[in-house]
C-alpha cells in the first residue's frame, strides 16, 4: 500500500490534534509511528496517552527552558537547531530500517521558518522516503514547494478563537 504526504496547516486549531488522531489510528492497527515534536518541550496531555502505546515513539526537545524562540539567544537557537536535526535523523534511520510505518513531523513548518531545523533534511526525508511510510507534517505556512510535494493538504482556517477574548491555552484542550 502507498504512503502519502499530509500538510495541516494554517491559523486554526487541530493540526496536531488531526495528526494524533492518525497516530492512534495507525497505532491501533499495528503500525509503527513515530512522532517528532519540534519547538515543544511542555508536559502536553497527548504525551501521556500516546506512552501507554508501544508501537509509538515520540522524539521532542529544545534548548530553552520554556523560552519562545524569538527570546532565545543565539546559542539556544543553535543548541534547538542541533536537537531538532537530530531529532529528525533518527526518526529517518528508524524510516530507512523499516521500523516506522508512520512519521508524524508536528510543527516542522515552523521550525523550517524560524530556521531551527535544516530544510535539507526535509528535502532529503522527501527525495528518499520509502514508498510505504505515511508522512505528515504540521505548521502554520508551508512554501509552495512543500505544498507542491504533498499528496494532501489540509488548511485549518480560524474563524474564531477564544484567545481572541484574552483565553490563554487550557490544559486538555490546546495542550
Amino acid at each position: 500500500m502507498p504512503g502519502y504526504t499530509h500538510i495541516y496547516f494554517g491559523d486554526g486549531k487541530g493540526k496536531t490534534t488531526a495528526a494524533l488522531g492518525l497516530a492512534v489510528r495507525a497505532a491501533g492497527t499495528g503500525r509503527k509511528v513515530v512522532i517528532v515534536q519540534f519547538l515543544k518541550d511542555w508536559k502536553s496531555g497527548e504525551l501521556s496517552s500516546l506512552a501507554l502505546m508501544p508501537n509509538v515513539t515520540v522524539l521532542r526537545g529544545k534548548a530553552s527552558g520554556g523560552v519562545f524562540v524569538f527570546e532565545m539567544t543565539e546559542e539556544q537557537k543553535a543548541e534547538t537547531k542541533a536537537i531538532h536535526d537530530d531529532n529528525l535523523k533518527k526518526a529517518m534511520e528508524l524510516l530507512k530500517s523499516g521500523d516506522c510505518d508512520m512519521l508524524i513531523l508536528d510543527e516542522a513548518i515552523d521550525a523550517l521558518n524560524l530556521d531551527v531545523l535544516d530544510a535539507g533534511l526535509i528535502d532529503e526525508l522527501l527525495d528518499n522516503k520509502p514508498t510505504e511510510p505515511e508522512l505528515i507534517i504540521t505548521g502554520h505556512s508551508p512554501d509552495s514547494k512543500l505544498l507542491d510535494r504533498a499528496d494532501y493538504v489540509t488548511e485549518m482556517v480560524k474563524r474564531k478563537h477564544p484567545y481572541d477574548q484574552g483565553v490563554t491555552a487550557r490544559r486538555g484542550i490546546e495542550f
